[in-house]
């Protein structure tokens, strides 16, 4: 397994109380979290920690921004009694395009010395620029085949037309040629929505890099543009709002009358 880049689609189905669906395509990369300044210097369209068409900020992932990724997680894993393999780590993300990066989430993709693919890790950010880690390990892992299942409980406020208090059962096939990844939301045992990414892998090079870069110039631009349309539609659907846990009085009141603003599924 080395570092790629994946191209493919997102898709987002809601199935209650009325149906919704989105297709977007999009790109991701798959980096080695030890190589970041290494692959950063694939192109001199691309930067590690400084502006550039794209780049990577460490600033742009969870936890003190001075310190080597591989200890965040070390250490965030500690935290829940999780001792992370001794392999390589790829980190799937969204870059920074010209300056900008948003994340609705990341996946570090954990492997043992054997290379075998051990545990996952999601790092979900809402737009709210609060950020939660969900690691997923073999204690909630349903076993079949070479693919990783997890259902756990959703314990983060991400969309404000799906409440806290349900149940997530993710799928992922290993990396390779292929990557698929599923997220299904059930609440009172029904299935509500779900979140399928199918994507395709490509060379860590900077042709491809640039074959990616000419078709989708904004990445990032473009998922949060995508966040506030299909928010609005929704809205316009008339799905309830969920308010933020934590909102204020301020909060409350932009949600009901500006509903865009927050991540939609």
């Amino acid at each position: 397994m080395e570092s790629g880049i994946y191209t493919g689609t997102v898709r987002h189905r809601r199935f209650s109380p009325v149906r919704h669906e989105f297709t977007y395509p999009l790109f991701m990369v798959f980096l080695d979290i030890d190589r970041l300044p290494q692959l950063m210097k694939v192109s001199p369209l691309a930067g590690y920690n400084r502006w550039n068409w794209v780049s990577y900020q460490e600033r742009d992932h969870f936890g003190d921004p001075a310190r080597a990724l591989r200890e965040r997680l070390s250490q965030d894993a500690l935290k829940k009694g999780i001792v992370i393999p001794e392999g390589r780590i790829f980190l799937l993300t969204h870059l920074r395009y010209l300056g900008y990066n948003f994340n609705p989430v990341s996946f570090f993709y954990c492997y043992d010395r054997e290379d075998k693919l051990q545990m996952i890790m999601a790092e979900v950010n809402n737009t709210f620029g609060e950020t939660t880690n969900y690691w997923l390990t073999p204690s909630v892992e349903h076993p079949g085949g070479d693919n990783k299942r997890y259902r756990f409980s959703k314990t983060f406020h991400v969309s404000p037309f799906l409440k806290l208090g349900q149940e997530y059962d993710w799928t992922f096939t290993p990396p390779g040629e292929r990557l698929i990844s599923q997220s299904v939301s059930y609440e009172d045992g029904r299935e509500i929505f779900d979140s399928t990414l199918k994507l395709e892998r490509r060379e860590w090079s900077r042709a491809e890099l640039h074959r990616a870069l000419l078709r989708f110039p904004w990445m990032t631009a473009k998922v949060i543009t995508a966040i506030h349309w299909q928010a609005l539609r929704l809205l316009m659907k008339r799905v309830p709002v969920v308010t933020h846990p934590g909102a204020g009085q301020f909060e409350r009141a932009t949600v009901q009358h500006l509903g865009a603003s927050w991540r939609a599924e």
